[in-house]
Protein backbone atom coordinates (compact mmCIF):
# COMPACT_ATOMS: atom_id res chain seq x y z
CA UNK A 1 0.00 0.00 0.00
CA UNK A 2 2.70 2.40 0.27
CA UNK A 3 5.20 1.12 -2.24
CA UNK A 4 4.38 3.93 -4.10
CA UNK A 5 5.09 6.87 -1.33
CA UNK A 6 8.10 5.30 -0.26
CA UNK A 7 9.87 5.38 -3.58
CA UNK A 8 8.26 9.12 -4.79
CA UNK A 9 11.52 10.83 -3.60
CA UNK A 10 14.11 8.17 -5.58
CA UNK A 11 11.47 8.76 -8.48
CA UNK A 12 11.94 12.45 -8.58
CA UNK A 13 15.82 12.59 -7.78
CA UNK A 14 16.68 10.23 -10.72
CA UNK A 15 15.34 6.93 -10.63
CA UNK A 16 12.84 7.87 -13.14
CA UNK A 17 15.95 8.95 -15.49
CA UNK A 18 17.37 5.39 -15.19
CA UNK A 19 14.54 3.73 -16.03
CA UNK A 20 13.28 6.27 -19.08
CA UNK A 21 16.98 5.57 -20.65
CA UNK A 22 16.81 1.52 -19.93
CA UNK A 23 13.72 1.11 -21.20
CA UNK A 24 14.49 3.20 -24.12
CA UNK A 25 16.01 0.25 -25.48
CA UNK A 26 13.30 -2.31 -25.52
CA UNK A 27 11.91 -3.25 -28.12
CA UNK A 28 9.71 -6.44 -29.93
CA UNK A 29 8.61 -9.03 -27.67
CA UNK A 30 9.00 -7.46 -24.25
CA UNK A 31 8.94 -9.32 -21.03
CA UNK A 32 9.36 -7.27 -17.68
CA UNK A 33 9.67 -9.68 -14.46
CA UNK A 34 8.99 -8.40 -10.92
CA UNK A 35 6.55 -5.35 -12.73
CA UNK A 36 5.37 -4.35 -8.98
CA UNK A 37 2.79 -1.14 -9.36
CA UNK A 38 3.45 -0.53 -12.68
CA UNK A 39 6.60 2.32 -12.75
CA UNK A 40 7.83 1.26 -16.16
CA UNK A 41 4.47 0.90 -17.89
CA UNK A 42 4.15 4.48 -19.56
CA UNK A 43 7.93 4.27 -20.47
CA UNK A 44 8.06 1.85 -23.62
CA UNK A 45 7.72 3.00 -26.61
CA UNK A 46 6.51 2.27 -30.07
CA UNK A 47 8.98 -0.40 -31.01
CA UNK A 48 7.50 -2.73 -28.38
CA UNK A 49 5.22 -5.11 -30.12
CA UNK A 50 3.75 -7.31 -27.33
CA UNK A 51 4.09 -6.22 -23.52
CA UNK A 52 3.90 -9.36 -20.85
CA UNK A 53 4.37 -7.94 -17.06
CA UNK A 54 4.92 -10.62 -14.31
CA UNK A 55 4.45 -10.12 -10.80
CA UNK A 56 4.03 -12.22 -8.13
CA UNK A 57 2.82 -10.41 -5.46
CA UNK A 58 -1.20 -10.81 -4.77
CA UNK A 59 -1.44 -7.14 -3.90
CA UNK A 60 1.15 -5.65 -6.40
CA UNK A 61 -0.87 -7.39 -8.96
CA UNK A 62 -4.28 -5.35 -7.96
CA UNK A 63 -2.65 -1.89 -8.43
CA UNK A 64 -0.29 -3.54 -11.14
CA UNK A 65 -3.88 -4.05 -13.18
CA UNK A 66 -5.38 -0.66 -12.50
CA UNK A 67 -2.29 1.24 -13.61
CA UNK A 68 -1.78 -1.14 -17.04
CA UNK A 69 -6.05 -0.43 -17.52
CA UNK A 70 -4.43 3.71 -17.47
CA UNK A 71 -1.17 3.45 -18.62
CA UNK A 72 -0.69 0.31 -21.07
CA UNK A 73 -4.74 -1.14 -21.52
CA UNK A 74 -2.93 -3.42 -24.16
CA UNK A 75 0.00 -5.10 -21.45
CA UNK A 76 -0.75 -8.69 -20.56
CA UNK A 77 -0.60 -9.28 -16.72
CA UNK A 78 0.54 -12.53 -15.24
CA UNK A 79 1.20 -13.14 -11.64
CA UNK A 80 4.14 -15.71 -11.53
CA UNK A 81 7.15 -15.71 -9.81
CA UNK A 82 10.43 -14.80 -11.63
CA UNK A 83 11.84 -18.28 -10.84
CA UNK A 84 9.04 -19.85 -12.38
CA UNK A 85 7.78 -18.18 -15.51
CA UNK A 86 5.02 -19.68 -17.48
CA UNK A 87 6.02 -19.03 -20.71
CA UNK A 88 7.71 -21.44 -23.81
CA UNK A 89 11.01 -21.42 -24.52
CA UNK A 90 12.25 -18.94 -26.79
CA UNK A 91 9.21 -16.54 -26.38
CA UNK A 92 10.92 -12.97 -26.39
CA UNK A 93 13.44 -10.47 -27.83
CA UNK A 94 14.05 -8.65 -24.24
CA UNK A 95 13.34 -9.08 -20.65
CA UNK A 96 13.35 -6.40 -18.62
CA UNK A 97 14.49 -6.49 -14.86
CA UNK A 98 14.00 -3.32 -12.57
CA UNK A 99 14.99 -3.90 -9.18
CA UNK A 100 13.80 -7.74 -9.05
CA UNK A 101 16.83 -9.61 -8.60
CA UNK A 102 17.83 -8.03 -5.51
CA UNK A 103 14.34 -9.74 -3.99
CA UNK A 104 14.03 -13.01 -5.72
CA UNK A 105 14.19 -15.79 -3.62
CA UNK A 106 15.87 -17.81 -5.83
CA UNK A 107 18.66 -15.40 -8.09
CA UNK A 108 20.61 -18.01 -9.91
CA UNK A 109 16.94 -19.91 -10.88
CA UNK A 110 15.39 -16.52 -11.83
CA UNK A 111 18.59 -15.79 -14.23
CA UNK A 112 17.93 -19.25 -16.06
CA UNK A 113 14.65 -18.98 -15.79
CA UNK A 114 15.20 -15.74 -18.23
CA UNK A 115 17.66 -17.43 -20.14
CA UNK A 116 15.05 -19.91 -21.16
CA UNK A 117 12.20 -17.58 -22.16
CA UNK A 118 14.61 -15.40 -24.26
CA UNK A 119 15.16 -16.28 -27.57
CA UNK A 120 18.69 -16.78 -28.79
CA UNK A 121 20.56 -13.63 -29.02
CA UNK A 122 17.73 -12.09 -26.84
CA UNK A 123 18.71 -9.16 -24.70
CA UNK A 124 18.42 -8.91 -20.74
CA UNK A 125 17.88 -5.04 -19.64
CA UNK A 126 18.43 -4.47 -15.78
CA UNK A 127 18.46 -2.22 -13.26
CA UNK A 128 19.47 -3.50 -10.16
CA UNK A 129 21.19 -3.14 -6.16
CA UNK A 130 24.28 -4.58 -6.61
CA UNK A 131 26.98 -5.71 -4.01
CA UNK A 132 29.52 -2.76 -3.99
CA UNK A 133 33.53 -3.14 -5.17
CA UNK A 134 34.68 -1.19 -2.66
CA UNK A 135 35.38 -3.94 0.28
CA UNK A 136 34.71 -1.15 3.05
CA UNK A 137 31.32 -0.44 1.72
CA UNK A 138 30.50 -3.86 0.70
CA UNK A 139 30.89 -4.79 4.50
CA UNK A 140 28.91 -2.31 5.67
CA UNK A 141 25.94 -3.92 3.19
CA UNK A 142 26.55 -7.08 4.98
CA UNK A 143 26.28 -5.82 7.88
CA UNK A 144 22.76 -3.71 7.09
CA UNK A 145 21.57 -6.31 5.03
CA UNK A 146 19.32 -7.49 7.81
CA UNK A 147 17.61 -4.03 8.18
CA UNK A 148 16.53 -3.72 4.22
CA UNK A 149 15.53 -7.32 4.53
CA UNK A 150 12.78 -6.57 6.82
CA UNK A 151 11.86 -3.26 4.90
CA UNK A 152 11.66 -3.86 1.48
CA UNK A 153 12.62 -7.70 1.29
CA UNK A 154 15.47 -6.69 -0.45
CA UNK A 155 19.28 -8.07 -0.49
CA UNK A 156 20.95 -5.24 -1.36
CA UNK A 157 24.58 -6.93 -1.47
CA UNK A 158 24.19 -9.79 -4.22
CA UNK A 159 26.48 -10.05 -6.71
CA UNK A 160 24.15 -9.37 -9.17
CA UNK A 161 26.33 -8.47 -12.15
CA UNK A 162 28.60 -11.63 -11.67
CA UNK A 163 25.44 -13.63 -10.99
CA UNK A 164 24.05 -12.79 -14.43
CA UNK A 165 27.23 -13.28 -16.09
CA UNK A 166 27.34 -16.70 -14.73
CA UNK A 167 24.17 -17.38 -16.10
CA UNK A 168 25.31 -17.55 -19.46
CA UNK A 169 24.62 -14.02 -20.18
CA UNK A 170 27.02 -11.42 -22.15
CA UNK A 171 26.99 -8.44 -20.42
CA UNK A 172 27.67 -5.53 -23.46
CA UNK A 173 26.91 -2.51 -21.89
CA UNK A 174 27.53 -1.56 -18.03
CA UNK A 175 27.08 1.47 -16.03
CA UNK A 176 27.55 1.82 -12.38
CA UNK A 177 25.20 4.09 -10.16
CA UNK A 178 24.51 5.44 -7.13
CA UNK A 179 20.91 4.66 -6.39
CA UNK A 180 19.16 8.21 -5.69
CA UNK A 181 17.71 8.99 -2.11
CA UNK A 182 18.31 5.79 -0.18
CA UNK A 183 21.01 5.37 2.93
CA UNK A 184 24.51 4.32 1.66
CA UNK A 185 24.07 0.74 2.13
CA UNK A 186 21.38 0.36 -0.36
CA UNK A 187 23.45 3.14 -2.88
CA UNK A 188 25.41 0.67 -4.96
CA UNK A 189 23.68 -0.01 -8.14
CA UNK A 190 23.92 -1.23 -11.83
CA UNK A 191 22.24 -0.11 -15.02
CA UNK A 192 22.83 -2.42 -18.36
CA UNK A 193 22.20 -4.98 -20.81
CA UNK A 194 23.39 -8.57 -21.66
CA UNK A 195 22.92 -11.04 -24.73
CA UNK A 196 22.13 -14.31 -24.36
CA UNK A 197 25.07 -15.90 -26.61
CA UNK A 198 23.26 -17.72 -29.42
CA UNK A 199 24.88 -20.98 -28.19
CA UNK A 200 23.67 -20.78 -24.66
CA UNK A 201 21.14 -22.36 -23.19
CA UNK A 202 20.28 -23.06 -19.64
CA UNK A 203 19.63 -26.63 -19.19
CA UNK A 204 16.26 -28.42 -17.93
CA UNK A 205 15.18 -26.52 -14.19
CA UNK A 206 14.22 -28.88 -11.97
CA UNK A 207 14.19 -27.70 -8.63
CA UNK A 208 11.04 -26.70 -6.65
CA UNK A 209 9.82 -23.21 -7.76
CA UNK A 210 10.30 -21.24 -4.66
CA UNK A 211 7.75 -18.11 -3.95
CA UNK A 212 9.06 -14.60 -4.86
CA UNK A 213 9.81 -11.86 -2.67
CA UNK A 214 9.91 -9.03 -4.71
CA UNK A 215 11.23 -5.76 -4.25
CA UNK A 216 8.69 -4.24 -6.56
CA UNK A 217 9.54 -3.19 -9.57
Amino acid sequence: MTYDRMMAKAERQGLSDLRRRLIAEAGGRVLEIGGGTGANLALYGERVELLTVTEPEPAMVRRLERHVAERAPRTTVLRAPAEDLPFEDDSFDVVVSTLVLCGVSDQQRALRQLGRVLRPGGRLLFLEHMRSEDPKLARHQDRMNWLNRLVVCCECNRPTLDSIRAAGFVVDHVERQVFPASPSFVGPAVLGSATLAAATRPGPDTATAVPQRSAGG
